[in-house]
């Protein structure tokens, strides 16, 4: 049976004083987190904000039609429910499970108690968020301006990055969902990267063979996310 994983495998938490990580601990519960859970939803605010530790949540844009695209990526770089220090209002999309694994939820009262002590846990959540936000304007921007395959090259990056290693469990259809097109056109944009033995792609698994190609192949949008996370937040494993 595999390990649990610690909670400061998540970059947020790692980040706290040990002092505020030590009030926190208490309260925090290790949940799993299946493929397709619904986190949060436009209708009722959180109960609960979640910390992914391996799994990976997309915050999806729903329109009135059913129509949905994905306009944010969540991994154990951040935080499921910003909403909740953010005026607690319901969120104005959905946080979906896009790949399996575990969190460690924290009631909404214990993390609005943190966050009014005007503390590291206000700073650090502040300067997330403005991460998060700089990662919606420039998925807009690329769903607007750059074609299937710049955009799948650079939500591939995006999801391998939430992850230890180089493999993910999606679907073409789970893609073709998350970026709001259709799946006959990330099955060609997935089917080229496989001839040029970047990817390999076999019953929903996906296996990166070449991140440096791939890299080279997506719009500049994955580098101008990856840059604001890692100018806003502390490098993984400091604080």
């Amino acid at each position: 049976m595999p390990k649990p994983c610690l909670p400061l495998q998540n970059r947020l938490l790692a980040a706290l004083p040990p002092e505020v990580q030590q009030r926190l601990l208490p309260h925090l519960e290790y949940v799993s987190l299946a493929l397709g859970e619904m986190l949060s939803d436009t209708s009722r605010p959180m109960s609960r904000v979640y910390f992914p530790a391996d799994s990976i949540v997309s915050i999806l844009y729903v329109m009135e039609n059913g129509a949905s695209a994905e306009i944010a990526v969540i991994g154990n770089e951040g935080l499921v429910g910003v909403s909740a220090f953010m005026g607690g209002a319901p969120s104005t999309g959905q946080a979906i499970v896009q790949s399996a694994g575990h969190a460690y939820a924290l009631p909404a009262t214990h993390f609005l108690h943190e966050f009014s002590r005007h503390g590291e846990m206000l700073l650090l959540m502040l300067c997330y968020t403005q991460a998060l936000m700089a990662q919606m304007v420039q998925t807009a921007a690329c769903n607007r301006h750059h074609s299937i395959d710049q955009q799948l090259c650079r939500w591939l990056l995006l999801s391998l990055d939430c992850l230890s290693g180089n493999q993910l469990c999606m679907t073409q259809e789970l893609i073709a969902n998350m970026l709001g097109v259709r799946r006959a056109g990330v099955t060609h944009a997935a089917g080229k990267l496989q001839k040029l033995k970047i990817i390999e792609y076999r019953r929903g698994h996906i296996t990166v063979l070449d991140r440096v190609k791939l890299e080279k192949l997506s719009c500049e949008c994955y580098a101008v996310v990856r840059a604001e996370m890692d100018r806003l937040l502390p490098a993984p494993g400091k604080s």
